[in-house]
This record gives structure tokens, C-alpha cells and sequence, in this order.
């Protein structure tokens, strides 16, 4: 089969599943790819925290190549609403809570001295910096949420778990930023929710290849499919 590339419309992580994982895979299910089909009617683009926090130059949590799965993204939402499948965007924010906010596990230990303040502000609940980055194309019938946890499916982070029930979704493809913390962690949630996931390689973004890739080979053997965004096209059906 030879290595999994995932090339990007622009510069993209040079990243590759190594061939012993994809030897690994096989030997173990008979093919590499998990799911050979998903029904448009209950499948969901979930899009995580592509927002100026994460991808604006210069901001407080600046993960650079998340401008450039721009295109990409743009490109599979509007695949997707012409299949119809549904188009969720999740952006993520924290609200202050006395002298610290609702995630000081988070800011408190996670988050640099020289930018806690900046980021904190950055992820206020209302802040231009928690809305959607600006050159995503969206649709009129796309669904918007908030998420105040790296998973947007755990208790409490967000209501995408109802939002997803409510409408028979079954299926979730995953892009956004990061490829190995807020995507990974909504996307293992997924399925240990029963739901089918695929992880968007050439539509995720991470700091940096290694990153990307350790995240994808970790998932693709324990929790869900990994496909390119053309490979997410012909997916689903």
C-alpha cells in the first residue's frame, strides 16, 4: 500500500502514517480503511476552534498552519451541504469566575505566564476572537456552537452531543485545530460514544508534523477511520 500522504491545497503537514502501522492495521481488520460508506442524511462535518485564538498571526495560541486548511475546509463544508450532510462549526470560549475562569486546570498549568491573561481575554465568552476566522465560507443552515472543554462531548462542554441525536447523526467527520488536542479529544469521545468518526488529515492542523502524525497513527489503530478530504467526499453518500 505504501505510506498515507496527506497533502493539503497549500503547504500542508509533510506527514505519513508509517508503513508499520498501516502493516499493523491491516494484519488486524484486513484492509486499512475503516468504514466503506456513510449516509449523508446521518453524517456531520464537525469543524473544531477554527477561530482568530487559535488561528490569527500572532495570537496568544497561534497554531500557523491552521491557515492553511482554510481552503480545504471550505471546500469539504460546501461537499458536504451538497450531499446533505450537516456542517457544524465549534469555536471554543471560557467565561471568567471570580478572580479566574471555569477551566483554571487549564489556564493555571497549561498555559504560558507571558500569554494566560492574553488568552483568557482571547477566549472570553463574546470576544471577536471566539467567533468563526473570517475567510471560513459558511451556510445559511450550518449549526454554531460554543464549547468550553477540549471535547465538545463531554458533559457540560457543549450541546453537540443533543444537537447530533436530535438529528440522527451517526457519522462525524472531524477537522479543525488542534489535529492532536481539541480534534482528537471530541473525536475519541465520538467513538466511545458509538458514533463512526473519521479524522480529516489533510483538514486538520497541528504545531507540528510529528504532532499531527502521532495523533492520526493513534487513532486510525484504536477509534476511528483517518482519510484525506477527497477520500471524506467519496466517503459519504
Amino acid at each position: 500500500m505504501g505510506n498515507r500522504f496527506f497533502p493539503g491545497p497549500h503547504r500542508m503537514h509533510q506527514a505519513t502514517i508509517r508503513q508499520e502501522i498501516i502493516d499493523r492495521v491491516t494484519a488486524r481488520r484486513g484492509r486499512f480503511h475503516v468504514f466503506d460508506r456513510f449516509e449523508a442524511s446521518e453524517t456531520a462535518l464537525v469543524v473544531i476552534d477554527m477561530q482568530p485564538t487559535f488561528v490569527a498571526e500572532g495570537s496568544p495560541a497561534e497554531t500557523a498552519m491552521s491557515r492553511e486548511i482554510v481552503p480545504g475546509i471550505n471546500a469539504l463544508a460546501a461537499a458536504m451541504r451538497a450531499k446533505g450532510a450537516a456542517v457544524i462549526w465549534v469555536t471554543h470560549a471560557n467565561a471568567r469566575a471570580g478572580d479566574g475562569t471555569d477551566w483554571d486546570a487549564f489556564f493555571d498549568n497549561f498555559v504560558a505566564d507571558a500569554v494566560r491573561a492574553r488568552t483568557a481575554e482571547s477566549l472570553r465568552p463574546g470576544s471577536p476572537d471566539t467567533q468563526l476566522w473570517h475567510l471560513l465560507e459558511t451556510g445559511p443552515d450550518d449549526i454554531h456552537l460554543i464549547k468550553n472543554r477540549y471535547s465538545a462531548l463531554i458533559p457540560g462542554s457543549s450541546p453537540l452531543e443533543r444537537t447530533l441525536r436530535s438529528r440522527g447523526v451517526r457519522n462525524l467527520l472531524i477537522a479543525g485545530v488542534k489535529t492532536n488536542v481539541c480534534c482528537e479529544a471530541t473525536a475519541r469521545d465520538a467513538m466511545m460514544m458509538d458514533f463512526n468518526v473519521a479524522m480529516v488529515a489533510d483538514c486538520c492542523a497541528a504545531l507540528s508534523d510529528d504532532e499531527h502524525r502521532a495523533a492520526l497513527e493513534t487513532f486510525i489503530q484504536q477509534f476511528g477511520d483517518v482519510v484525506t478530504r477527497a477520500e471524506a467526499e467519496t466517503l459519504v453518500c
